[in-house]
């Protein structure tokens, strides 16, 4: 027994510990998305498609703000060499990102004077929930980078246990005290503040080694330092989330009927994988690819990386849109049974998405910050564009049109990874 557990763990810290690090964020993970998953069934129930619909606006405007809010900064900390310029990142990010939330609140306290609507948001006074998130959200997502770099992957994957279930407990909570929408936003607004807390506790001693050092001049020494990320990263992380969620405001606005809705539980759905394991082996990745970019074998990482994807994501993908047309209404109700089709159709989208966005960041790490920017913003033309013009001429192929383009995007998006690696397209170092 101790020889094969022996051996199980040498296979665990092969290539650095890549195996053994992915692994205990998949697990911390796995029990989260369980969560999720197990709550989603009474939330569907709890709350209607239209409830879904609105929360679905909501959620695409948190994600296209708060993935710039730190203006990329917080990629960087995973790449230096010392910890001491890595810790001057974590600050910069976090500074940037307090800014552009105040910046927010001053926009939409000028929103309120002029009254301008935003969708459904302003019938619920709902607008002013959104800085809150978006300064939760890049706040937690700049020190689980630095969490990474220091490998404390076990706090990682705790704090996404408990942001799923602080932040789902709620939601079934505020739901069944009649608060609607409401209900699933502050939910939403718990399961990302959870696990920025832990992190903040985790930083304090970090930060007495540092905080003597701290100065606006060796601060604006890095920034200048790493001004790749703002100048492209930033604009292409905009152009990137702005594809996937601008196209869901699309379809809620052209679309009859919540179909928004139905179309944010399917993707919660098939994201299962992509959190599960695509978000952990990105982590990862990211801070091992950056060493394996030093050592000049980037190549065969990147490729073995992908490798793997396609062996781990093939059978969980395949089963869960092979099933969903047949189970989504039972396990949801019946009145979801939309959302079941929905995923059979969205496979091929979700594969090789499962593929792609991990390996992305090997445009980042190869100082390919602008080549990564404009196909980004390619990406955003095709897939919001498309979506325009079909929802304009006709509104019935809303859908299919969505799965279409964004098949289309991640499969070039591959080739433009492959083309990099393959043809030793690096940045200045």
């Amino acid at each position: 027994m101790k020889s094969l557990l022996d051996k199980v763990n040498a296979k665990l810290n092969a290539q650095g510990g890549f195996l053994k690090a992915a692994s205990i964020l998949v697990s911390g993970t796995m029990v989260a998305q369980l969560i999720n998953f197990i709550t989603l069934p009474i939330l569907t129930r709890i709350y209607s498609p239209s409830d879904f619909s609105i929360f679905a606006v909501y959620i695409s405007i948190i994600g296209i703000l708060s993935t710039i809010s730190c203006l990329r900064l917080e990629i960087a900390i995973s790449i230096p060499k010392e910890d001491k310029e890595a810790f001057f990142l974590l600050m910069l990010a976090l500074m940037v990102n307090a800014i552009f939330s105040l910046l927010i609140i001053l926009i939409l306290f000028f929103i309120k004077i002029v009254d301008i609507e935003i969708n459904s948001l302003n019938k619920y006074e709902l607008t002013w929930l959104i800085p809150i998130a978006i300064f939760f959200a890049g706040a937690y997502t700049s020190l689980q980078y630095w969490m990474s770099r220091k490998k404390k992957y076990k706090i990682i994957a705790k704090t996404r246990v408990k942001q799923a279930l602080s932040g789902s407990l709620l939601q079934i909570i505020l739901g069944l005290l009649s608060f609607g929408i409401v209900g699933l936003i502050i939910g939403q607004i718990i399961k990302i503040s959870s696990g920025f807390i832990v992190f903040i506790k985790e930083i304090l001693m970090d930060l007495k080694i540092y905080i003597k050092e701290i100065n606006i001049f060796q601060l604006k020494k890095i920034f200048i330092k790493y001004e790749r990320f703002p100048k492209y990263s930033t604009f292409e992380s905009l152009a990137n989330t702005a594809g996937n969620q601008i196209p869901i405001i699309i379809i809620a606005i052209y679309s009859i009927g919540p179909e928004a809705g139905y179309l944010m539980l399917a993707m919660q759905i098939m994201a299962v994988p992509l959190r599960l394991i695509g978000s952990s082996i990105a982590q990862v990745y990211l801070v091992e690819a950056s060493k394996k970019y030093q050592e000049h074998n980037i190549r065969e990482f990147t490729l073995d990386c992908i490798k793997k994807l396609v062996f781990i994501g093939s059978l969980p993908l395949i089963l869960i849109s092979c099933l969903a047309p047949l189970l989504i209404s039972l396990i949801f109700g019946d009145q979801w049974h939309r959302t079941g089709e929905m995923i059979f159709w969205m496979f091929p989208l979700y594969f090789i998405q499962f593929i792609v966005s991990p390996t992305s960041m090997v445009l980042h790490i190869t100082n390919n910050q602008n080549l990564a920017l404009y196909f980004q913003i390619f990406g955003l033309t095709l897939r919001c564009g498309g979506l325009l013009l079909i929802g304009y001429l006709d509104n019935s192929y809303l859908f299919s049109s969505y799965v279409v383009l964004g098949f289309i995007f991640y499969l070039l998006y591959l080739g433009l990874i492959f083309y990099v690696i393959e043809n030793n397209k690096f940045g200045d170092k």
